[in-house]
């Protein structure tokens, strides 16, 4: 039966908007070829992150770089074997970090994250998944003084243009916090906006039950040979073709794999991450989400035990998983906190699509009719994903977007694909 929009992609993304398109009296598909929320809408620290106006940029300094370069980093590595393939998009985010470029930046994506937090209310109070969130913010944790300080300037910046909350927490009172922690820290920034979820996947499955119950449909297999013919779309799944007059591509790092065939060879790359569940020894308990900043890890309370996310991991979005980046950062997280058994049978891997710029990509193909797409969105997918959907389905009932999008618009990186 054909339906008005097919959503290709069911993690966060792509489930929030089948919701907001639904709301507005679409009837839509929705397809993947695993259950929603599995891939990298499950593996990520759980943090809806309002005070993140400042993704994640490449750094600039040379004491970084090196470190990075000569695998010293725990916060960053890369796979010699996928440079060739990366490295025109990493120097072109080297580019777009630029002190110049990065405040242009900032400013265009500072709107779209002050959404963030009241999209995913509205959705968390329809889909009756308070029980999974907790409203204490995080902490952003620091080793040494002379960093902390550096941190605390920028987070008082933040808070006059953009309102961001947050409190500077020295040394004695974040062992008061964390009474757990066996060594000593310099302080924290205390993101006091943020809301925290303990158990990401679950979270996402509560927004598919939602999706169901408005009476969406399902549909799992892989996606595959998107075409247009005059006003329809079909695509095969699994042998079967289905239609619809809209298409949404909400397949994070797996969209090029149905974009590149119409024509869109956009500068994607991916930073892949690692997760684990721990036990807890000497019935030690972790009272909040906090991350290591100078080491480059987070410790996280979720309902399956203590999780531990890993940074970025330059590579190709198959290769084989390393056990590098987890191991050095499991030993340094042990030093600090007294994590138990791993409780997973094996780290969790996934892979954050990203762009040059930073910032996602939202709004409609420049060349083809009734397709758009909602993916790019890097280390806040997870934060986004709600405000995404909301944004595209706006766009594509005739409503004006809650913000302007222009700046998320593919068309920026219409030099890099044929016209």
């Amino acid at each position: 039966m054909a339906q008005d929009v097919i959503v290709i992609g069911a993690g966060i993304v792509g489930v929030s908007t089948a919701i907001h398109l639904l709301r507005r009296g679409r009837s839509v598909l929705l397809i993947d070829k695993n259950a929603p929320g599995r891939e990298t809408s499950f593996g990520n620290a759980g943090i809806i992150q309002r005070e993140g106006v400042r993704p994640h940029a490449f750094p600039r300094d040379l004491a970084t770089l090196m470190q990075v370069g000569l695998h010293l980093s725990t916060a960053a590595r890369y796979d010699p074997f996928a440079l060739p393939r990366v490295t025109p998009a990493l120097m072109r985010y080297w580019w777009k970090s630029s002190p110049n470029h990065y405040s242009h930046v900032v400013r265009s994506y500072a709107p779209l994250i002050a959404r963030s937090i009241d999209e995913h209310s509205d959705l968390i109070s329809a889909s009756g998944a308070e029980d999974l969130v907790i409203k204490k913010g995080w902490f952003l944790a620091f080793r040494t003084s002379e960093k902390l300080k550096a941190e605390a300037a920028k987070a008082k910046k933040d808070l006059e243009l953009y309102g961001i909350n947050h409190k500077v927490i020295d040394g004695a009172e974040m062992a008061r916090i964390e009474p757990d922690f066996t060594e000593r820290l310099a302080g924290a920034i205390h993101w006091t906006d943020p809301w925290t979820i303990r158990n990401p996947g679950a979270l996402v499955a509560k927004y598919f039950e939602l999706y169901k119950s408005m009476g969406g449909q399902f549909l799992g297999g892989e996606a595959s040979r998107l075409e247009q013919d005059s006003q329809t779309w079909t695509i095969t799944v699994d042998g079967a073709r289905h239609s619809a007059s809209e298409v949404v591509m909400t397949l994070g790092p797996w969209a090029p794999e149905v974009l590149e065939p119409l024509g869109y060879r956009l500068p994607l790359f991916v930073k892949r991450g690692y997760h684990m569940h721990y036990g807890k020894n000497k019935e030690a308990t972790l009272n909040n989400w906090m991350i290591d900043a100078e080491v480059g890890y987070c410790l996280a309370p979720m309902e399956n035990g203590v999780r531990l996310t890993t940074g970025a991991e330059f590579a190709l979005r198959d290769a084989a998983p390393t056990p590098i980046q987890l191991g050095r950062a499991e030993a340094k997280a042990r030093a600090l906190f007294p994590l138990g058994e791993r409780l997973d049978p094996q780290p969790w891997k996934g892979a954050r699509p990203c762009t040059p710029d930073m910032m996602p990509i939202i709004g409609p193909a420049p060349k083809h009719r009734g397709l758009w797409v909602g993916i790019g969105h890097a280390h806040h997918g997870f934060t986004l994903g709600p405000a995404t959907g909301h944004l595209l389905a706006q766009a594509m009932t005739g409503e004006k977007p809650a913000i302007d999008i222009a700046p998320f618009a593919m068309d920026r990186f219409a030099g890099t694909y044929p016209r």
